[in-house]
């Protein structure tokens, strides 16, 4: 761990509870989450189970930080070699605890897997190569503007760029395209996720100085 990446607070499991609310909060009008939960009422109380086996997986395995204790912002980053998550994994990382809380909605638990596995597709098909991934980055909705996305961004990459390799990441909404674009992401793909009304921009940051 570099003096870099010591301006952060990495997650232990006791936050992981804390940490989806937070996304689950920051994610309220993001086009995946619309369209898993159309009903505004559904989705204030079950979009931040969503992010419990992805957060629980990062910070038992050291891949995901916040900004401080208090939790403003909140990332997690997956190295070479641990990037594709197995339904095993999932599995043991808090699945039935998330199938519990959202209800076991047939029709949701579709259209998250109809968006996973062709996010999933894209990125083996565009990035068949070494490199890190931004799997998610979130701040709560009251502190956002304040630069805490920034920090987090800023830091993570200056903590991995010295392996030499690039950074992939997705994202849905143009806002956060715009932004990734600031820190170096260049736009590998633009697309409607098929059969959803879905946005996707698949970005990569390749190895450079910031």
């Amino acid at each position: 761990m570099s003096d870099n990446i010591n301006n952060l607070f990495q997650l232990t499991p006791e936050y992981v509870k804390d940490v989806c609310k937070v996304l689950g909060d920051a994610f309220q009008d993001d086009p995946i989450m619309v369209f898993t939960y159309p009903d505004a009422e559904e989705r204030k109380k079950k979009a931040q189970y969503g992010f419990y086996m992805l957060y629980n997986y990062g910070i038992k395995n050291e891949f995901a930080y916040a900004t401080s204790e208090n939790l403003e912002g909140v990332t997690m980053w997956l190295p070479p070699g641990n990037i594709y998550i197995s339904i095993w994994t999932m599995m043991k990382n808090g699945m039935f605890y998330t199938l519990r809380k959202v209800g076991l909605k047939m029709k949701a638990m579709k259209r998250t897997m109809a968006i996973f596995n062709y996010t999933e597709k894209r990125h083996k098909e565009l990035v068949p190569y070494d490199h890190w991934y931004l799997q998610n980055i979130g701040v709560k909705p009251e502190e956002q503007g304040k630069g805490y996305g920034g920090h987090l961004l800023r830091t993570m990459i200056n903590e991995v760029k010295s392996d030499g390799l690039p950074i992939y990441l997705e994202t849905n909404t143009e806002k956060a395209m715009s932004i990734y674009q600031r820190y170096g992401f260049e736009i590998l793909d633009h697309e409607i996720i098929p059969y959803t009304d879905v946005p996707l921009w698949c970005m990569l940051r390749t190895c450079k100085e910031s």
